[in-house]
């Protein structure tokens, strides 16, 4: 089959990732000089120094030592369903474009159609409180439901929480990894990578097989502060990265929120600071939609505001589950445990109850093995 324009263009920019020592100041470099990207390749010794390609990288140019490698990545993302974004090309999102140093490539899993919706990053601190972890599902939850898709990176804690409460609102959302798009990291929430892929986006700048290494992440955050249209910060300690990703959001004039904290919470110091900067305070979906454009924000006022569908009767609960739900608060969790004393239920019995509560969306589990009541 002949290749079409478009392959050729992918193949090239691959080709150009995989450069020895050549990093994304350079590839736009590159970009600037080459709109067309296979001129690169047709200039000489001297116009690759001018680009700053030497040594191993110019000889790499001329001697095209990564072109195989790049078909193979191709041919491997053509018969593993991951798609091939080149900036300036359709498809690209067009707010990364804006940013200092977007990604020349980016690989892509899922619903690509959903990058040209408003995004939100929503991120966090990997070990966050309960508060911190049900905030960044609701909150998440809520601008989902609103149709907005929310951007965060697949990590532990708030980030895999803001993913699931999108998720869970029917929204959706994107994942940005710090590995290949077929390295799952941490390893535990590959069932969490599969429901994105379905429902949403998994997005990465590096090539299939590249390991979560600790300096993939900064640059990851630039990609996720670069999608959104803010950055939202839920809990977040002194050191931590989404302090990196606010500051990003701040340096491409994007939007930065901040939910605050516990003073005395080490996890609170983030966006407590950040509210002192300048930040806006976010008590709620509202605080974020009210800072986005103006379009946006009154085609979501106005969705909100349509007169609500006929109101469905919620189904009657056997006694015994009713009990139990009463048992249960809409803002505070609920330990296992605490609920075991209280109800007198076996324990068997008990979560047989809780899982029917939940299937019935009733009740949410939550990490720790505590339980919240999700209706009045």
């Amino acid at each position: 089959m002949k290749e079409t324009a478009g392959d050729v263009l992918i193949k090239n920019a691959l080709e150009i990732t995989l450069l020895p020592g050549v990093g994304p100041a350079a590839r736009n470099r590159i970009r600037g000089a080459a709109p067309d990207l296979a001129d690169l390749f047709r200039m000489n010794g001297s116009a690759l120094r001018n680009l700053g390609l030497a040594g191993e990288a110019c000889t790499a140019v001329r001697s095209r030592a990564c072109r195989d490698r790049a078909r193979e990545i191709f041919e491997w993302g053509a018969a593993e369903g991951c798609g091939f974004l080149v900036r300036g090309a359709a498809g690209y999102p067009e707010l990364l474009e804006e940013i200092f140093d977007p990604p020349l490539v980016l690989y892509a899993r899922g619903r690509i159609e959903i990058l040209g919706r408003a995004c939100v990053a929503v991120v966090g601190t990997r070990k966050p409180s309960l508060y911190g972890l049900r905030t960044a599902e609701e909150l998440s939850s809520d601008l989902a439901a609103r149709g907005i898709t929310v951007v965060s990176g697949m990590a532990r804690g708030v980030d895999a929480a803001a993913h699931r409460g999108a998720l869970g609102a029917g929204g959706a959302t994107v994942a940005v990894l710090g590995s290949g798009i077929d390295v799952v990291y941490p390893r535990e929430h590959g069932a969490l990578a599969r429901e994105i892929a379905r429902h949403g986006a998994l997005l990465t700048e590096y090539a299939p097989g590249t390991p979560p290494a600790p300096h993939n992440f900064p640059a990851r955050n630039r990609i996720v502060s670069g999608l959104s249209l803010g950055a939202l910060i839920i809990e977040a300690a002194s050191q931590s990265g989404s302090l990196i990703t606010a500051r990003l959001a701040a340096e491409q004039g994007r939007e930065v929120f901040a939910v605050p904290g516990n003073l005395t919470a080490p996890q609170s110091f983030g966006p407590n600071f950040l509210i002192k900067q300048g930040a806006k305070l976010v008590q709620s979906w509202r605080d974020v939609v009210d800072e986005l454009p103006p379009r946006i924000a009154r085609e979501i006022y106005l969705r909100e505001e349509a007169p609500p569908p006929e109101a469905v009767q919620q189904e009657a609960l056997p006694e015994e589950a009713g009990a139990l739900l009463k048992l249960l608060a809409r803002d505070e969790p609920t330990l296992f445990d605490d609920v075991h004393r209280r109800s007198g239920i076996d324990i068997s019995r008990l979560s047989a109850l809780l899982l029917d509560l939940e299937e019935r969306g009733r009740v949410r589990q939550l990490p720790g093995n505590y339980y919240l009541k999700t209706c009045k």
